[in-house]
């Protein structure tokens, strides 16, 4: 098992579906390999703000008896110049695993490197592995195997679409992304996602029509407009994206079991309607939930005990 977790492609198709499993274990007994982390202490650093990362994470270790220690880096020597490699090399020397949640990832490469422990991807600006985790575990709850599924994400090819990209060939499934031109996923992840399906037998397409991508689709998923460290082009978005926004008309174009999933934070009537986040194809909120549980199980494999 890899000791770090910073990509998706950092798990074989094996591993990813035993997490899943664990996860499905500790969800179905939330006081399942309670003790596993007794003694053992998990920095939580944020360079971005947070609410499911950090309580799932502060829960899911506690849960498992470790102890959560959760940084903030402007309270960190991180904030006064203090390299990524020297503060992984000190931590290093106190905890058990540190999960970073930052921009560039390249900080996180850096950061694995110098650390002799396992390091954890939060959420960056090219990727959001732990957020897939999540919505493999919940595709699975709605519909049992994930091979031969059809996931449509509509929106910005950002870091939950790379995640997405990655994750679901692992799994076999077909992935559809569908973005305005010009906001497409970075073509080196659409590459190795397809190197990825044509082992697993799953299909990766990008398209730029919303509902073509969304016809017969067994999952619709999409995300804000405008990611963190966007904040400045959330009104040009704007203009672009409503062609893009999942609404009823790309419900109906779907499955009829379709399940309907976003992230979270929500941008209620931007790129999600009111009616579907809250309708009765929606499992958003069973989505947030997962992050504890997947969070858990990826916490236990990294560390042997899973």
């Amino acid at each position: 098992m890899t000791r770090r977790y910073l990509s998706v492609d950092d798990l074989t198709p094996e591993e990813l579906g035993h997490l899943l499993d664990l996860s499905e274990e500790l969800k179905a007994d939330r006081t399942s390999h309670a003790g596993a982390l007794s003694r053992k202490a998990v920095a939580l650093i944020f360079e971005k703000a947070s609410t499911r990362t950090r309580v799932s994470f502060e829960v899911g270790v506690t849960e498992l008896g470790g102890q959560p220690l959760t940084l903030v880096a402007s309270d960190l020597q991180l904030g006064r110049g203090e390299s990524i490699e020297d503060t992984g090399r000190v931590l290093s020397r106190f905890v058990d695993v540190i999960v970073l949640r930052t921009f560039e990832q390249e900080r996180l490469e850096v950061l694995a490197g110098a650390a002799s422990i396992p390091v954890i991807n939060s959420l960056s600006d090219f990727e959001h592995p732990c957020q897939a985790l999540a919505d493999l575990l919940t595709i699975r709850e709605r519909h049992e195997d994930l091979g031969g599924k059809i996931l449509t994400y509509v929106g910005d090819g950002n870091n939950v679409a790379h995640s997405l990209l990655l994750a679901g060939a692992k799994v076999g499934m077909e992935v559809r992304i569908a973005t305005p031109v010009g906001f497409e996923p970075i073509p080196q992840v659409v590459q190795r996602a397809a190197e990825i399906a044509a082992d697993t037998g799953g299909v990766v397409t990008i398209l730029h029509d919303a509902l073509e991508a969304s016809t017969g689709a067994d999952v619709l998923y999409t995300d804000v407009w405008a990611s963190m460290g966007q904040e400045e082009e959330a009104g040009e978005r704007a203009l672009v994206f409503p062609p893009f926004q999942l609404n009823q008309r790309l419900v109906d174009a779907a499955a009829d079991d379709v399940t309907v999933l976003h992230c979270l934070p929500a941008h209620r009537g931007q790129e999600i309607t009111e009616e579907v986040i809250d309708g009765p194809r929606s499992a958003v909120w069973d989505q947030a939930e997962n992050r504890l549980h997947t969070q858990k199980a990826l916490l236990l494999l990294l560390l042997g005990l899973g």
